[in-house]
This record gives structure tokens, sequence and C-alpha cells, in this order.
């Protein structure tokens, strides 16, 4: 009995010490995390302008969401406003328009993908190939100006090139066919034009993060390559590309958050009445629908669709591409 005793005595002790032990870690850890707090408290406080950034923009105005629900007027306000459930959204999609902006939308969303996503992946891999420094940061210098440029500018440049009065592409085209083409107001060259203005705009500054992820390339996978008798376009197949593999799944991914955004400012400039049937987008839709006729609920039904369908498209790329065996965004 003595001996049972004893063992039952070792028996609960080592927990009770395990207890113990795991309490005084456990302050022990928020005794750290304080100090971590006011060791790097200046580093914290620069975390709060774009904390404020993000709450003020972003999270305060999701209270809005709730008029897409409601008949809502300016002069009741959201409290007194009639609650009207999903109407705004079956109206939606029954308009005529809608299957018109969808197929727009779309249209520019895969064009984009297509086309202006893989162009600053190309232009990054062609720019890590420069070996003169010199050359290569003059070259990524003037890429790099047409991104702070504003839409209304580039508009204007495209005006400039490309109007029937005296433009210098259709003085050229005028020169070869005998004939200018009119393509500021033609259906046909509008979705050209948007892309050619995305991808000169926003190319350059696209590099920044694949030149980035380029630069933490081991140089004795080139070199060990090299050896085993690669030649260029070998090494930036096996070594180059995947070294910026997960790079491009996770922009891929967070581009398709954004997918049936097509920035309302470029199509503005660029609408017509005469390009207007491929024209018309989304975005373009809840301004004038919202702002030029006061429909706020309808308009904002428009935005929680784009929303959920963003949403929907991120969750799916991103399963998808952990069974693939890439990492995710979360």
């Amino acid at each position: 009995m003595e001996g049972l005793k004893a063992q039952s005595v070792e028996t609960v002790e080592p927990g009770y010490n395990a207890v113990k032990k795991g309490s005084k870690a456990e302050v022990k850890s928020n005794i750290s995390n304080i100090q971590r707090l006011k060791r790097d408290k200046w580093l914290y406080l620069l975390l709060i302008p774009g904390l404020a950034y993000f709450i003020i923009f972003k999270y305060l105005p999701m209270w809005g969401i709730v008029i897409a629900f409601q008949d809502y007027s300016p002069f009741l306000g959201v409290f007194g406003s009639k609650w009207v459930g999903f109407e705004n959204f079956i109206d939606f999609f029954k308009n005529p328009d809608f299957f018109r902006l969808l197929e727009n939308t779309f249209i520019l969303a895969c064009l984009d993908l297509v086309f202006f996503f893989p162009a600053p992946i190309i232009l990054a891999l062609l720019l890590n190939e420069l070996r003169l420094q010199a050359y290569k940061s003059v070259v990524q210098t003037f890429i790099y100006v047409p991104h702070f440029m504003s839409w209304v500018i580039i508009a204007s440049i495209t005006y400039i090139f490309f109007t029937t009065s005296g433009g210098v592409v259709n003085e050229i085209v005028s020169l070869i066919y005998g004939k200018e083409i009119n393509f500021l107001s033609s259906p046909e060259w509008f979705r050209p034009l948007i892309m050619g203005q995305i991808i000169w705009k926003e190319s350059g500054w696209g590099t920044v993060i694949f030149l980035a992820a380029l630069a933490s390339v081991d140089k004795e996978q080139y070199e060990a390559a090299i050896v085993d008798g690669a030649g260029r376009m070998r090494r930036l197949w096996h070594v180059t590309l995947p070294a910026v593999r997960s790079t491009i799944v996770v922009l891929l991914i967070l581009r398709l958050g954004n997918f049936l955004d097509t920035g309302f400012q470029q199509i503005f400039l660029m609408s017509n009445s005469l390009n207007r049937s491929v024209a018309d987008v989304f975005d373009t839709y809840v301004y004038f629908v919202g702002i030029t006729q006061g429909a706020y609920s309808y308009s904002t039904a428009v935005g929680l669709f784009k929303a959920i369908v963003g949403v929907v498209l991120v969750l799916g790329a991103n399963k998808l591409a952990k069974k693939m065996g890439q990492d995710g965004i979360f």
C-alpha cells in the first residue's frame, strides 16, 4: 500500500508541476509581449496611418451596404428608409442591360488577365537578363513614369495620337492605306485601345514585385545550371520561373478579387455615344444610375454584386492553388 501511495504521489506531482510550469511560461510570454511592445513602440506607431486609412476608407464605408436592401431616401436616412429585401437585386438581374453589361465587363476582364497580367512578368524577366546596371536603371525609370500619370493625361495623349483631326497614327494610316480609321469612336477599336493604355501605363510599375522576387534567387543555382550545360532559355525555365511562381500565383488570386473592376475613370474618359454599346460596364453603370439618376439603393446592389463575385473568385482560386500544391494567400 505504501508503495502504491508513493507511486500515486509521483504520478500526481509531475502533472501539478507541469501546470505550474505552464502558468509560469504563460506569464513569461505575456511579459515578453509587453516588453516587445515597449521596445518596438515606434514601429507600431508607424502602423497607425495605415490602419486609419483602412478603417476610415475601407471598413467604415461598408456600413453603406445596407441600403442595397432598402428603398433608400436621403431625406429619411438609413434608419427611416423602407426595407425591400432583395428587390433591388431582382430588378437588376431582370434589367435588359444586365447581360450586355456582364458581357462587356467580362470581356474586358478576360482581356486584362490574358494580355496585361503576363506583361509585367515578361518585362521583369527581360529586365533581369540585363547585365549593364546603368542601362537597366534607365530603362526601369522610363517604364515607371507612365504609372504616375493620371488617366486624364493618358486619355489626352491617346486622343492626340489617334484622332482623325491630324492624329499622328491616322496620318500614317492615311499615307499607307489612303484613308483614316476612326479609332476613338469605333466599337471594334475600343477594347484594343483600353488594353494598350493599361499595358503602357501599369506594366512597368507591375515589375517591381517580380524584380524583388528575382533578386532573391540564389546565384549558385544559375552557376550550377551553367555547369550542367543549360543555356539561357533553360536557365530561365528551370531556375528563374520557379523562383517567381508563388508570387505569380498570389498576385493572380488577388487580381481575381478585382475581376469585375474594369476601372471607372479610364472607361468613362474613353467612352462616347458611338462606342457605348461596348463601353458600358458595371462601373460606369453604377455612376450613371446612382449619381446622375439618384438610384442609390439600386446602384449599391450592383456594387455589392460585383464584390460578391470577387470574393467567390478569390476563395475558389485560393482553394484551387492549394490543391495544385501552391501557396495561397491564406
